[in-house]
């Protein structure tokens, strides 16, 4: 039973697909256990990208942990684990977790880097990864993986690759997930707008496409006859094997594959967030009206919780407080207008007020995987210059600061263009009374987000005593 596997009890876990349907028997036992064992704070949290069920629950049972420690006594905590199908690259680490002897669980739970994928090539765990996440592509991720094994001279079979990307992520225009990808909507004087188009990037030259980000990937920045403008090199990136110039695209197609699969993911995380667990909340308010929620979320999972407040039904209040932990979306998700661009606001513009409580947004400079290639990979989204028309002034700088406000993540600086949103250090939001009783609030959670390998960096470092510290203070937990 899920209660056996974890750190605290009592413990439920829900679970959806892709489209925000859940598994009606596991939603039926919450909904008939949390009564009877007299819950009245319930942590609802949403992992990331974990690629099975075993690496999301072995994350839950960690965070958990540190929260009876630090709870009232006379608190009344029960917890639960959101498992929705998301994926990881196996060489993106998770600090702390306990060393396996299996190559696949030194992967998923230390970060330890695979000596298969050092290269452009894909490891055979992500490559399982990848099969597991879209079901009926297995010819789509052979062909992939033969590619960047084989890297092919010529553009052709560049855009070989890129259609095959593209095949892999794509859904049915039919499917529900079409509508959840943007963060961002267009307005138009008081409509309610439109969601952004695909990525750009998967129109754009893939050889293009995959240069940009191998350049990325080493910080070279390509020959050019004198007195050429100079291009910008992105800074503060791991030291990797130099390259030669120009480098070889190839060296960028994983990346191109990785971020693909990360525009999947966001789409995901919102489709069952408004679909699936913000209607579930509702629900679970009718069986146990006098349960007090919290949601958290980790990196696309704090997209997902945010997300389940679009789905969350009118009537309803029992959202207590929501704490993003490193968010990967928008930093303007929020935000009612946009300040470079008024026309345009956050997909989630006033849905904060449909917490009663705090929104509490955690945040660290150490975060590698929203500091550089959320906003890169954000900006070749939906600027068809891409990111080598920047100019060399920002060089030296960090990245999301080089590419301008508007690619920035949650994750990197927090709730942006929000009024009233209250900045504070970690040790200030721990201190009594000092965390806001509701609204935004920006947290600067470096001083222990901070461990973390390339190429993700402190992403995944979130299982700290201060952090699950932090949710009973936004829950206001007694």
């Amino acid at each position: 039973m899920a209660e056996q596997e974890m750190s605290v009890s009592p413990y439920w876990e829900l679970t959806f697909d892709a489209d925000g349907d859940t598994d009606a028997r596991r939603r039926d036992r919450l909904f008939a256990e949390v009564g009877p064992r007299q819950v009245r704070d319930l942590i609802v949290f949403a992992h990331g990208w974990n690629n099975d069920r075993s690496t999301a629950t072995g994350l839950y049972s960690r965070f958990f942990s540190e929260v009876p420690a630090f709870a009232p006594p006379t608190a009344r905590i029960g917890y639960v684990g959101v498992v929705w199908p998301s994926m990881r690259f196996t060489d993106e680490p998770i600090p702390d977790f306990p060393r396996s002897t299996t190559a696949t669980a030194i992967a998923t739970a230390t970060g330890a880097l695979p000596a298969a994928a050092e290269g452009p090539g894909l490891d055979k765990d992500t490559r399982q990864a990848l099969l597991e996440t879209f079901p009926g592509r297995a010819t789509v991720v052979e062909q992939i993986a033969r590619l960047l094994e084989q890297q092919p001279e010529g553009d052709r079979a560049l855009e070989e690759f890129g259609g095959l990307v593209r095949l892999l992520v794509e859904v049915s225009p039919e499917a529900p997930q079409t509508g959840f990808a943007a963060d961002l909507l267009r307005r138009d004087g008081e409509t309610d707008g439109e969601p952004e188009g695909d990525p750009e990037m998967f129109a754009r030259s893939t050889a293009e496409v995959c240069e940009e980000f191998a350049l990325a990937l080493t910080g070279d920045e390509p020959d050019e006859p004198p007195g050429a403008v100079a291009e910008f090199a992105l800074p503060k990136l791991p030291k990797l094997p130099k390259l030669p110039k120009l480098p070889n695209p190839w060296e960028g197609g994983k990346e191109l594959l990785r971020q693909a699969t990360y525009y999947a993911m966001k789409r995901r995380a919102g489709t069952v967030g408004e679909r699936g667990l913000g209607p579930l909340i509702g629900q679970l308010a009718e069986a146990a009206p006098g349960v007090r929620v919290h949601l958290v979320g980790h990196s696309f999972g704090a997209r997902l919780v945010s997300f389940a407040l679009r789905g969350l039904p009118a009537d309803v209040s029992t959202v207590k407080s929501l704490t993003l932990l490193q968010g990967a979306f928008s930093h303007y998700a929020f935000a009612e207008r946009l300040p470079h661009e008024p026309l345009t606001g956050g997909a989630l513009h006033g849905r904060q007020k449909r917490v009663d409580g705090p929104v509490v947004c955690c945040y660290s400079k150490f975060d590698g995987a929203l500091g550089t290639f959320y906003p890169l990979a954000s900006r070749m989204a939906h600027d068809s210059q891409g990111v080598l028309a920047a100019d060399r002034s920002f060089a030296g700088v960090d990245v999301a600061e080089a590419l301008g406000p508007e690619w920035g993540a949650m994750g990197h600086d927090g709730v942006q263009a929000v009024p009233g949103t209250v900045e504070l250090t970690l040790a200030d939001a721990l201190a009594p009374a000092r965390l806001p009783a509701n609204g935004c609030v920006n947290v600067d959670a470096a001083a222990v987000v901070k461990r973390g390998g390339p190429p993700s960096g402190a992403h995944s470092d979130i299982c700290h005593p201060e952090l699950a510290r932090l949710v009973l203070a936004a829950g206001r937990i007694h």
